[in-house]
């Protein structure tokens, strides 16, 4: 009877260790987030270039995923010193009250072949939205890459106050653009 016991328990362990999503974090280093608006209807790019993306995730079992983004809003840069400076202040990312940007996801499904959707909400300058963030997925056993754009409306999270509210200067939709290569936690 102790052996069946042992056995069972066994095969229980075995099968919740296989259910279990792996856990990957980012390499900073070959990670990229940055983003466009517009400013006169011209592109104007810039980049956060401190930022941290870990999952719980098993592409062939999304379901019980996780995506988990901090964004030091502190590192935004634009390639302008005076652009820089002006959208640090309160009227745009107010990042002497708000230095960090997060969004955390704990709903993640399969759109398609290696093509997901993480839903969950985003955090950023004291406003909270849900948002759903579709993603590719390449693979291998110990790495991984994320690739994929979301729209946001800068206005949902106070981005642009003052005279800044207003899209016909600066546009209210912002593309978010992120490539993240991950490494699996042993």
């Amino acid at each position: 009877m102790k052996s069946l016991a042992l056995t069972f328990g066994l095969v229980l362990a075995s099968a919740s260790a296989a259910a279990r999503a792996a856990d990957w974090s980012m390499e900073p280093s070959a990670s990229r987030l940055e983003f466009v608006a517009s400013f006169e209807k011209t592109a104007a790019r810039g980049v956060f270039k401190d930022f941290d993306a870990r999952m719980q995730f098993d592409p062939d079992k999304p379901a019980p995923g996780r995506l988990d983004v901090t964004i030091k809003i502190t590192s935004t840069d634009m390639g302008s010193g005076d652009v820089n400076k002006a959208i640090h202040g309160p009227e745009w990312f107010d990042s002497a009250r708000f230095p960090q940007a997060e969004f955390h996801a704990a709903e993640i499904a399969r759109t398609g072949a290696n093509r997901f959707l993480a839903r969950g909400v985003l955090s950023l300058k004291g406003a909270q939205q849900a948002v759903e963030v579709p993603f590719a997925w390449t693979g291998t056993a110990d790495a991984a890459t994320i690739v994929g754009e979301i729209s946001v409306d800068r206005r949902s999270f106070g981005i642009g106050t003052g005279e800044w509210v207003a899209t016909n200067v600066v546009g209210a939709e912002v593309r978010v653009r992120f490539n993240v290569r991950l490494r699996k936690v042993k």
